[in-house]
């Protein structure tokens, strides 16, 4: 018999290590261990909980029933799965609440406003912008126009959580069923369709804007949610806001309206096109029966009491049209001066201005304007009639400014939508004689230098300059000589000589050789410093050479105004503006204003504007019975290319030019051929008499 003997059992590799490793647990009896350990404790209940599972699982067909039954699920099934459903629909309304953010930045077409310019008085001048809208802080609008909203749009607003469940609901039912989304929404998803989202009726959005206002009701105050609201829903007639919708139906700011205006705007938030009174019977028959509801409802909330009720029988009718005003014509030269002086003054960026809300209030004189306008327009027209040819090519550039820097009018063309070009801001064509007493300031300001590196000899109204026509110019050194090698002379107009004459004398009667060489003995360099301290600007400056005292600088006609008005200030100059101050929504905006500076000596202005008034005085002696304080002087040029008058009369310097130029060919001046008038009858004067009222 043999034995059998059992193998030996294979030595494990690795020693004693590979042992003990192999002694170990694994993973997921590490893991089932504790597990079952933990789970040990719920066993009981999860047994007892373990039939009702069963039953609740749906088995289909269902065992022990016959026919349809079989297909039926049980009560309990029925509740497990609604159950479920809501648990369900409450997970992801959860997840969605949690994953939606309110959008950082807001929708631009839904905040912008439009920019409101105003007269000096602080009447509306115009409105610019692609929408118009200005923003109102909620404590400016009175409650009863706050409630007439609340009533007609969103009565519980201020205790609901931001959305109206009855709403979703019925926007989704509308949705499914035909196509769109109305009905039902809060003031709360109002204002975060018109600031966060589109207009597109889908239930993607308002599903997007029921978690955006959700988030939005906890995160704002119901008083700022219903501020922004008010100040970004459409009303009709190109109007967003409260604000605007009051001065677009009752010319009124929001500030004065009653409960009975109110109600008819809020009646406006349905459908503007619908709810409209003055687009049709139809219109007016809806309206007044939404006013008379929102009037009933907001006595219904205890919003209005029946006695003030009663008071309100009649319907508040709008204006028939939109009274806000829009730019045209000339006022969009003075929307365009104020604007770019706003921007530079305030600090502000093309796009922070574009994006609205600021109210310019200018310095334009509306009565001085209006003066300016008509005298220019009527001019045009007698010029068109008599001259046709010459009046194709005609422009007309005026301006007015008081000595204190203040633009208060200005002519810029006849339509600036079809003329952009700012005819009294363009430094185009020369200023002649008109640009002498910048000459005769700066001689009396500093005197002759008759030797070279000499002491200068001082200039008073009574020094003497020959006034001969043709007379030679000379330096310390002898008569200047041009490049071409000719001795340089300078002509009166009409050629004609005056012999010896005073630089007062001159000036009256507007002599250019004294003046030409005043000119060279006071230094050219000085002349040009003396004419850019007062006003001018030193692009517009000639070359320095002896015909810049003669008027070969082209200012623009607000240059030359403001330039003569520092000779009416006493020499002190302060630049020209066209802004006195800004606002943005009410707040003030911060301005750089200009300040006065001393230009000229106190004496030299007062011989100056001296010798302007009987300059005045000799040329239209019953104008200056009228306005003996006026002064001024008319401005020729040696090509009769441009024709001025400048002058001051009741601390007010205006100036006028007259000149022709073809912009579809070229910016060369052409000859005047009469459109300027005669010496004796001057178109400029005429229009400088009109805008300063001594007509």
């Amino acid at each position: 018999m043999q034995l059998r003997v059992p193998p030996p059992e294979p030595v494990a590799e690795g020693g004693r290590a590979e042992r003990r490793r192999s002694a170990r647990p694994s993973a997921r009896e590490r893991v089932t261990v504790p597990l079952s350990r933990a789970l040990a404790p719920l066993t009981p209940y999860i047994r007892r909980l373990a039939p009702y599972a069963r039953r609740l699982k749906p088995l289909y067909p269902r065992p022990n029933r016959t026919g349809w039954r079989r297909w039926i699920p049980s009560w309990r099934q029925w509740i497990g799965g609604i159950l479920g459903a809501f648990s369900l629909l409450g997970a992801l309304l959860v997840t969605a609440y949690a994953l939606t953010d309110i959008p950082s930045n807001l929708n631009t077409y839904a905040t912008q406003q439009d920019n409101v310019y105003f007269w000096s008085d602080g009447t509306p001048m115009a409105r610019t912008g692609w929408v118009q809208r200005q923003a109102m802080p909620l404590k400016d609008i009175p409650e009863d126009v706050r409630w007439a909203v609340l009533a007609a749009e969103n009565q519980n607003f201020y205790t609901d959580p931001g959305v109206s469940v009855k709403g979703l609901t019925r926007a989704l039912y509308r949705t499914v069923g035909q196509g769109d989304t109305e009905g039902g929404s809060t003031i709360t998803q109002q204002y975060v369709k018109n600031v966060y989202l589109t207009q597109n009726r889908t239930i993607t959005r308002k599903f997007t804007e029921a978690m955006i206002a959700l988030k939005l009701d906890n995160k704002m105050s119901k008083d700022q949610i219903l501020e922004g609201y008010l100040n970004t829903s459409w009303f009709g007639r190109g109007t967003y806001g409260i604000q605007r919708a009051a001065q677009a139906y009752y010319g009124k700011d929001v500030s004065k309206l009653n409960a009975s205006e109110a109600a008819m705007l809020a009646s406006l938030l349905k459908g503007a096109s619908l709810y409209d009174p003055t687009l049709g019977k139809a219109n007016h028959q809806r309206a007044e029966e939404r006013w008379t509801w929102i009037l009933d409802r907001m006595v219904k909330i205890g919003k209005l009491s029946p006695r003030e009720r009663a008071t309100y029988k009649t319907f508040p009718e709008p204006l028939k049209s939109n009274p806000l005003y829009n730019t045209g014509e000339q006022s969009d030269y003075l929307v365009e001066l104020a604007s770019q002086y706003a921007k530079k003054a305030g600090h502000l960026t093309d796009k922070q201005f574009d994006l609205g809300g600021y109210q310019i209030y200018t310095t334009f004189d509306r009565k001085r304007e209006k003066a300016l306008t008509d005298a220019v327009t009527q001019a045009r027209k007698k010029a068109g009639r008599e001259n046709p040819k010459a009046a194709k090519n005609g422009h007309y550039g005026g301006a007015s400014v008081a000595t204190d820097g203040r633009i208060l009018a200005v002519y810029g063309g006849p339509d600036h939508r079809k003329q952009g070009y700012n005819e009294s801001n363009a430094t185009t064509v020369p200023a002649g004689s008109a640009f002498q007493p910048f000459v005769y300031a700066a001689g009396l300001e500093h005197g002759a230098h008759l030797t070279r590196g000499g002491p200068a000899t001082p200039v008073t109204p009574d020094s003497v300059y020959d006034g001969d026509d043709g007379v030679p110019v000379t330096t310390p050194e002898g008569p200047y000589w041009d490049r071409s090698g000719k001795k340089v002379a300078a002509h009166n107009e009409g050629r004609k000589s005056y012999g010896r004459i005073t630089l007062r004398q001159a000036l009256t009667q507007s002599v250019n050789t004294p003046f030409m060489q005043l000119g060279m003995d006071t230094g050219l360099e000085r002349v040009r410093q003396t004419a850019e301290a007062s006003g001018l600007l030193p692009s517009s400056m000639g070359p320095q050479v002896p015909a810049l005292s003669l008027g070969s600088s082209t200012p623009s006609a607000i240059r030359m105004a403001s330039g003569y008005a520092t000779f009416a200030a006493g020499g002190t100059h302060t630049e020209p503006y066209s802004v006195r101050r800004i606002t943005r929504n009410g707040a003030p905006v911060a301005l750089t204003v200009p300040r006065a500076h001393r230009a000229i000596g106190a004496q030299v202005a007062k011989d100056v504007s001296a010798a302007l008034v009987d300059s005045f005085r000799a040329t239209h002696p019953q104008a200056a019975a009228a306005e003996p304080g006026a002064g001024g002087k008319a401005g020729t040029t040696e090509k009769d290319t441009a024709s001025w008058y400048a002058g001051t009369a009741d601390s007010v310097s205006t100036a006028v030019v007259v000149y022709r130029i073809d912009l579809a060919k070229s910016l060369e001046p052409l000859p005047l051929e009469g459109l300027a008038g005669t010496s004796s009858d001057s178109v400029p004067y005429d229009l400088w008499s009109a805008a300063t009222g001594l007509d």
